[in-house]
């Protein structure tokens, strides 16, 4: 044997121990991934936790014990002869390998580790206080001071009781709450910063879209199949988590209806238990349950619930109550008293919400109830400049990465938030009507180097003029010229 062939046969052998510790290795690693998620029963879709302990099968298929033992009895007592059955021709044998990883990763639910003790979302010790959660809401939301207030103190309280899990005899409620404000006026913004702030898993979900289990739309429970998907499927994580259900004034019930009220009433009985805090089956990965999809158990109890509408023609309701209560006896007042109070909202009681259609049940479980006030012009201006994520303060660094200074000047701003309110649909309107009239800006300004800045004024937001264009010039930054201009004006003034 020559020492080519030693040579060659050397080379054969490292290639075969590299070729096998690849296959340990991504062996270990299939198996250090399989064992930080639940294994689902191929025919049930229970996972372990409620299933109990599985079969394990060749390619990697799970069976509970339950489903193996009716296989079995099916099997055994049934009518037809499995050891016949292959005799019979055109039966094809069943590949076990066809199944292999049926179960995609969003639907896979992680395992809660053995010995692992209960540990909340939010420490009890590195909770911020009311104070401070108000002042990480007032660098994001502009105004309504009160709703910031009520929701600082509602989930403050809330999770102190998930983090003290109510270790004695005295339970503490939970803290759901229900905002009334009109469309525009911040009422999903203020629970997505509350949410990050806190950094809590959130779902958002819309009323109008639930109907009652059986009827085409999406289940009540859908609304926490979303938050475990925001949580990645980690329940103990999805059962501290907030749900904010927008809309909620469509599920009012109907007046007058002869038919099964499936949309109203029917979906506020089936969220009682919800709202109250229950084990609730859920489909993992999906919006409703079906064969192919894994389910699982997630607990209420500590999930928050903030509700939000915008119920139109409430104010009415309002005023005819108040109206009512004025106009009896020698005292009584004006019958139009109440017509032009511009906070007739901040007077909502839940006989009114029961007018409206909401039933006593629903509401006893949302204690909170507050109201956001609508948007002024002077509101708009500030929600234009003032947060940490102004719209304005946006399209300057975009501007900015092209070493070009966008300015707006106070007549613009007005201007804009004058065209906002005529469309009334509150801040919503403030990205549409800038974005109109930046396109052609952002669109030019790329053409030509020598642009330094551009001023938005008020002529050109009313279409009355354009926008003011300063070039880039000797040599000087913008910053220069300014200084320069400030330093001759004083000059000029002294003279």
């Amino acid at each position: 044997m020559t020492n080519q062939d030693d040579n060659n046969q050397e080379i054969e052998k490292v290639e075969d121990v590299e070729v096998e510790t690849t296959k340990k290795t991504s062996d270990s690693d299939d198996k250090k991934q399989n064992d930080e998620y639940e294994k689902v029963c191929f025919i049930c879709r229970r996972p372990e936790s409620v299933a109990g302990k599985m079969i394990e099968l060749p390619n990697h298929i799970c069976v509970c014990n339950d489903c193996m033992q009716k296989s079995f009895d099916a099997m055994s007592n049934g009518p037809i002869d499995y050891s016949q059955l292959m005799n019979i021709p055109g039966v094809q044998v069943f590949n076990m390998s066809d199944m292999e990883q049926s179960i995609p990763k969003q639907q896979k639910i992680k395992k809660k580790k053995e010995g692992e003790e209960y540990k909340p979302l939010v420490d009890i010790r590195n909770l911020p206080a009311p104070h401070k959660i108000k002042a990480k809401l007032d660098e994001y939301v502009v105004g309504q001071e009160y709703a910031k207030k009520v929701m600082s103190v509602a989930v403050y309280n809330h999770y102190k009781r998930v983090a003290t899990d109510s270790m004695d005899d005295i339970e503490i409620e939970k803290s759901n709450m229900l905002m009334i404000g009109p469309t525009g006026s911040g009422k999903t913004y203020l629970v997505k910063t509350l949410a990050r702030i806190l950094d809590v898993p959130l779902a958002i979900t819309d009323a109008t879209s639930l109907t009652e289990a059986g009827y085409i739309g999406d289940d009540i429970e859908s609304v926490v199949s979303k938050l475990l998907a925001a949580a990645d499927n980690d329940v103990e994580k999805a059962e501290q988590g907030i749900i904010f259900i927008d809309e909620i004034d469509k599920i009012a019930k109907k007046k007058n209806s002869s038919q099964r009220d499936v949309s109203g009433e029917s979906v506020q009985q089936g969220m009682l238990k919800l709202l109250e805090g229950s084990d609730v089956e859920v489909p993992v990965g999906a919006t409703s349950k079906n064969a192919m999809v894994p389910l699982t158990t997630v607990n209420t109890r500590n999930i928050l619930f903030i509700c939000g509408g915008a119920f139109p023609d409430l104010e009415g309701i309002i005023k005819e109550r108040l109206t009512k209560q004025a106009a009896i006896g020698f005292g009584a007042d004006l019958r139009d008293k109440y017509n032009n109070d511009k906070e007739i909202l901040k007077k909502v009681a839940t006989e009114d919400l029961r007018v409206f259609g909401m039933i006593p049940e629903f509401l006893g479980r949302l204690p909170i109830v507050f109201t956001l006030q609508g948007m002024s012009e002077d509101m708009l201006v500030e929600i234009l400049k003032e947060p940490k994520n102004a719209i304005l303060k946006q399209y300057q660094k975009l501007l900015a990465l092209d070493e070009v200074k966008l300015e707006f000047d106070d007549g613009a701003l007005h201007a804009i938030a004058k065209k906002a309110m005529k469309k009334d649909t509150g801040a919503r309107a403030l990205r549409a009507i800038i974005e109109e009239f930046m396109l052609d800006i952002m669109y030019e300004i790329p053409k030509d180097d020598n642009i330094g800045r551009v001023t938005i004024t008020g002529d050109y937001i009313r279409g009355t003029g354009g926008p003011l264009i300063d070039i880039r010039s000797n040599g000087y930054s913008l910053e220069e010229r300014d200084q320069m201009k400030q330093i001759a004006a004083a000059e000029t003034k002294e003279a």
